[in-house]
C-alpha cells in the first residue's frame, strides 16, 4: 500500500488531519483502485441525484424532537414545550426553532417501525434491513450492502476523481456509532471512502509532510517530487490503469477542494456553525462542519455521503444542557436546517435527498434517573429534498408516543423512497449476492406515496 502522509495537525475547519485521507490502497478499509474498477464495471452515470444520510447515533428521543405530547402526564411528555412551525397545525420541540421556521421544506415522520431490537447498531439505518454491523448472520451471502454501497454499484461515479460513497464517520468507542455503512456482498470496491482512516497497516512513502491542504504550493511540490522519483523508478508505469487513476484522484484538486471548507463563503460557514468536533463519549462528534462538507461533496459529485452525529443514548439526565438532548438538539437544529436551506438556495433540493434518524426510539415514560431507555416500538425520522412533497407530518404515535397509532412507516419504506428518488425501482432492480442469487434493493417495501 502507498500513503502520502501529512503531519498530525488540523488541516481543515472541521479538524480532520490531512494524513487521514491522502492514501492509496487503504481508505479505512476501502481499496481505492478496487473502487475505481467497480465504477468502470458499473459505468459512470450522468445523474446528479445524491443522498445525504445522517445517523443520529444512540437513538434520539422522538418525544423530545418532532413528536411532542403536551397533553400527556409530565412523566411522559418531559420538560420541553412544543412550538409552532411555519406550516399551520404542525408543532415540534422548542429545541428545534430553526427547523420549525423551515417546516415547509422537510417532512417529519412520527411512526417509524422496523427496528429489530433494542441494540445500538447503525446497520438498519444504512441498509433498511434486519442485521448487524458485527456479523452476517441471517443475511444474504456476503452480507447486506448499505444504501451507499448500492448507489456506488448501480450509479457509479458521477464525476471522475470523486468517490461515489463517502462516510464522514470518525472512529468511535462503540464501533457501530462510527460506522459509515457496510459494502456487504458488493465488496470493498463499493465501500465508503473515509476521511478519517481506521487502519494502521499502511507504509509511509518518502515521508512527505505538509502543514495543511490549503498550503497548495507545498503540497504540489511534494507531489511533484514524488512523481519524479516514482517515474524514474518505473513504479508508476508498473501500476495498472486503475491504480494510476487512483493516484490521479489524490494528486488532483477536486476532492481536496471539496473538503477544504476554507473555500466556502464565510457567511455560509457561519450559518452552519462549528458544533463540537470532539467525539461525544463513545459516540460521534456533534460536528456541524460535517453537514457543510456533505453538501460540498454531493455538489462536487458524490452519490452518497453518510455522517454520524452525537450520542443520543440518554438513560439519565435527558434534559442536561451538556450531555442530554438539550446539549444535542440545538447543535443538530442549526446544522440540519442550514443544510436544507443551503440545498434549496443552490437549486439542489430536487436532486439531493436528506434523511436523518437513529436506530430506534426512547421509552415513553421517563425513568427514575431522569432519562429514557431503548424503545424499538416506534421512532422518528427527518426527510428533506429529493424533489419530494414536504411540509407535512407522516404517521402518528399514540397519546404516550409508545406505539404507532396511524400510518406505521417501516424503515425499508424510507429506503424504497430514497431509491425511487435516485431513479431506481427498488422492487425491479436486483444485485447478485455471493452465491449469484439476485437480491432486490428492499424487502418488498414500496416508496411512500405521501412523498413521491
Amino acid at each position: 500500500m502507498i500513503r502520502i502522509e501529512g503531519q498530525a495537525q488540523r488541516g481543515f475547519c472541521d479538524g480532520l488531519a490531512r494524513r487521514d485521507f491522502l492514501r492509496i490502497g487503504a481508505f479505512g478499509g476501502l481499496a481505492l483502485p478496487e473502487l475505481l474498477r467497480a465504477e468502470a464495471a458499473a459505468g459512470v452515470g450522468k445523474s446528479h441525484k445524491a443522498l445525504i444520510m445522517v445517523y443520529m447515533a444512540g437513538a434520539p428521543p422522538h418525544q423530545d424532537l418532532i413528536d411532542p405530547k403536551p397533553n400527556a402526564p409530565r412523566e411522559y411528555r418531559g420538560d420541553l414545550a412544543p412550538i409552532r412551525t411555519n406550516v399551520p397545525g404542525i408543532h415540534v420541540s422548542e429545541l428545534l426553532p430553526r427547523m420549525a421556521r423551515i417546516m415547509d421544506k422537510w417532512t417529519a415522520i412520527r411512526s417509524i417501525i422496523g427496528a429489530p431490537n433494542g441494540s445500538h447498531d447503525s446497520f438498519m439505518c444504512y441498509s433498511g434491513r434486519k442485521g448487524s454491523t458485527f456479523n452476517n448472520k441471517g443475511q444474504a451471502a456476503g452480507g447486506w450492502p448499505s444504501i451507499g454501497a448500492t448507489l456506488s454499484k448501480l450509479r457509479g461515479a458521477n464525476v471522475p476523481g470523486i468517490p461515489p460513497f463517502i462516510g464522514l464517520a470518525p472512529k468511535a468507542g462503540h464501533p457501530p456509532y462510527g460506522a459509515s455503512g457496510k459494502p456487504g456482498f458488493l465488496g470493498v470496491g463499493h465501500g465508503p471512502f473515509k476521511p478519517t482512516n481506521h487502519s494502521r497497516g499502511d507504509m509511509t512513502l518518502n515521508d512527505v509532510s505538509v502543514g495543511r491542504f490549503g498550503a497548495r504550493r507545498s503540497l504540489l511540490q511534494s507531489f511533484d517530487s514524488f512523481r519524479r522519483e516514482a517515474d524514474s523508478s518505473g513504479a508508476v508505469r508498473g501500476m495498472d490503469a486503475f491504480t494510476q487513476q487512483a493516484m490521479g484522484v489524490l494528486t488532483s484538486s477536486k476532492l481536496a477542494d471539496a473538503m477544504n471548507l476554507e473555500k466556502e463563503d464565510p457567511k455560509i460557514r457561519e450559518r452552519y456553525g462549528k458544533g463540537v468536533a470532539k467525539n461525544f463519549g463513545d459516540g460521534a462528534p456533534r460536528d456541524n462542519t460535517h453537514f457543510l462538507m456533505a453538501r460540498r461533496l454531493v455538489e462536487a459529485g458524490a452519490r452518497c455521503v453518510t455522517l454520524n452525529f452525537g450520542r443520543w443514548d440518554f438513560h439519565s439526565k435527558i434534559y442536561d444542557k451538556t450531555s442530554g438532548v438539550n446539549g444535542h438538539a440545538p447543535i443538530f437544529d442549526r446544522g440540519l436546517s442550514a443544510l436544507i436551506e443551503d440545498l434549496h438556495e443552490r437549486g439542489l433540493d430536487k436532486d439531493v435527498t436528506v434523511v436523518a434518524w437513529g436506530e430506534f426510539g426512547r421509552t415513553p415514560k421517563i425513568n427514575a434517573k431522569g432519562g429514557r431507555d431503548h424503545w424499538p416500538n416506534v421512532s422518528c425520522a427527518f426527510m428533506a429534498g429529493g424533489g419530494m412533497r414536504h411540509g407535512q407530518v407522516i404517521g402518528a404515535s399514540d397519546k404516550h408516543a409508545a406505539e404507532p397509532a396511524d400510518r406505521p412507516v417501516h424503515m425499508g419504506e424510507v429506503h424504497a423512497t430514497v431509491y425511487q428518488a435516485m431513479g431506481l425501482d427498488p422492487n425491479a432492480t436486483t444485485l447478485p449476492d455471493l452465491t449469484g442469487r439476485p437480491q432486490y434493493l428492499v424487502d418488498g417495501w414500496q416508496p411512500m406515496k405521501e412523498l413521491i
